[in-house]
């Protein structure tokens, strides 16, 4: 399992030591496919040129190493379109009304803004209409859990929490910012986003690890009256939920019934459990490199103790072998390779596997393939993409828009259910069990469905205008 990226490099060749011939073989002896060729000088005694290849994984390193060690080839510049779609940060503020004469400037800044403050102080509720508040989403972390990089910082995860308010806008129209916190102390990293919360419609927690990240969910939901959502559980189970209901579906196995391993019990982990559970799976079993939870062991880990009580009705014992004999349906938020041909083909007939650990699935899709009837994976380049982008902006969109107060169980299962519905009965098969991320259908349905469940469970503070009277059909 590969990934690919595109690099350019410029290169100076000199015609009396080296040719480009010799630069081909090179960069084809590691691996490297070169796509495109640019003669940007071409010198008597020296050619410059920019060569634009594609690289699987961590190769680009590999063929500069080879490139600068060839005689008469020196490498000048190495870009990296990945790396130049970033320069200078991927998302910027821009005001909605210009600034173009001392008028324009008395009303949007002093004296003018002065009554609209004067509003809001003695009416705080009158900053949803007067300011961005209705409209923003703080994207919030510390850098502990960044996609599979783990711990490496706030600052390296900027980049991570800029493409995630690119999503926001282009799919929701929510303008998000991100908020990379230099502290891993539970208790600042609370105080801080209550302190900042003012200025913000939800909160967004993101690549914060485990097991911290749900004490410090449970307490800013607790403390704020703003919607608190931690993506990285709630998003990734509402998007399982949503793609194994049809998953089901189409292998014709109720879902009450279906036998469900749920393998890597952290952030995601736990949360998948838990809304199976509450959306009616009789039969979960969660499973870490520890061993299959169990209600007669003791575990530290809280969230772990309770899955312990509401899963495993049979008190099965023993390793992930153990627990997917049989099974209906595998998902995996753990790790690559953890799953072998020999568990696959040890579970039961017609089964499903979600091996959604990214970059490098828990199972190689082609070693799958051949012994299941669903297929699901995190990644965009196979189909049925498990993907938290089906879920987040819709679901902000719904809350924002019906002023919520939380984002309670009733929202995250309405949510599943209408990214479910998003695929037509005559759409639905074994390659299309959940939409596309690209689907605009999908943030539609999504909104509409959260608010009509924060409605019905008093979450919500007001009705869209668009929205009246659509909860009472």
């Amino acid at each position: 399992m590969t990934i690919s990226t595109t690099m350019i490099i410029r290169l100076d060749i000199e015609k009396s030591v080296a040719s480009f011939g010799d630069v081909a073989s090179g960069i084809a002896g590691v691996g490297g496919d070169i796509i495109a060729i640019d003669v940007i000088r071409a010198g008597r005694e020296v050619t410059t040129r920019d060569i634009t290849v594609n690289v699987q994984d961590a190769g680009n390193v590999e063929i500069i190493r080879v490139l600068s060690g060839m005689p008469g080839i020196k490498v000048v510049n190495v870009s990296d379109r990945t790396f130049l779609a970033h320069l200078g940060g991927k998302i910027e503020v821009t005001p909605k009304l210009p600034i173009k004469n001392r008028e324009d400037l008395s009303q949007v800044y002093t004296p003018g803004v002065a009554r609209v403050s004067m509003a809001i102080a003695e009416d705080k509720s009158k900053a949803y209409t007067l300011t961005m508040k209705r409209n923003t989403v703080a994207v919030v972390t510390d850098g502990t859990a960044v996609l599979g990089l783990g711990d490496i910082g706030p600052e390296a995860a900027m980049p991570v929490m800029e493409g995630k308010a690119m999503l926001f806008k282009q799919l929701a129209g929510i303008d998000a910012f991100p908020l990379c916190l230099d502290t891993k102390d539970p208790d600042e990293i609370v105080r801080i986003v209550k302190a900042v919360a003012p200025g913000f419609g939800g909160i967004n927690l993101e690549d914060i690890s485990s097991p911290r990240c749900f004490d410090i969910e449970r307490r800013l939901a607790e403390a704020l009256d703003i919607p608190v959502f931690h993506d990285d559980q709630h998003g990734t189970a509402v998007v399982v939920l949503a793609g194994l209901l049809n998953a089901l579906k189409v292998v014709g196995k109720p879902f009450e019934t279906a036998r469900i391993v749920v393998a890597g019990i952290g952030a995601a982990g736990v949360s998948i459990c838990n809304l199976l559970l509450s959306a009616g799976a009789g039969h979960v079993c969660a499973v870490d490199k520890e061993g299959i939870l169990c209600k007669n062991i003791p575990y530290t880990n809280e969230e772990w103790r309770q899955l312990a009580e509401s899963t495993n009705p049979e008190g099965i014992t023993g390793l992930l072998g153990e627990a997917v004999k049989g099974a209906d349906v595998f998902i995996g938020v753990a790790g690559a390779g953890i799953l072998t041909v020999e568990h696959v083909q040890s579970m039961a007939p017609e089964s499903i596997i979600f091996a959604m650990a990214n970059p490098i699935p828990e199972i190689q899709p082609e070693l799958a393939e051949p012994h299941v009837r669903v297929l699901a994976t995190g990644r965009s380049d196979y189909p049925n993409q498990i993907n938290n982008v089906l879920c987040f902006p819709g679901i902000f969109r719904g809350a924002l828009d019906c002023r919520a107060r939380t984002v309670n169980l009733e929202m995250k299962l309405a949510a599943a259910q209408a990214i479910a519905a998003v695929v037509q009965p005559d759409e639905l098969n074994e390659l299309y069990i959940i939409p596309s991320i690209f689907n605009e259908k999908v943030v539609e349905h999504v909104r509409g469905a959260v608010i009509e469940a924060a409605i019905r469970t008093g979450s919500a503070r007001r009705i869209p205008p668009d929205f009246a009277g659509w909860h009472e059909k």
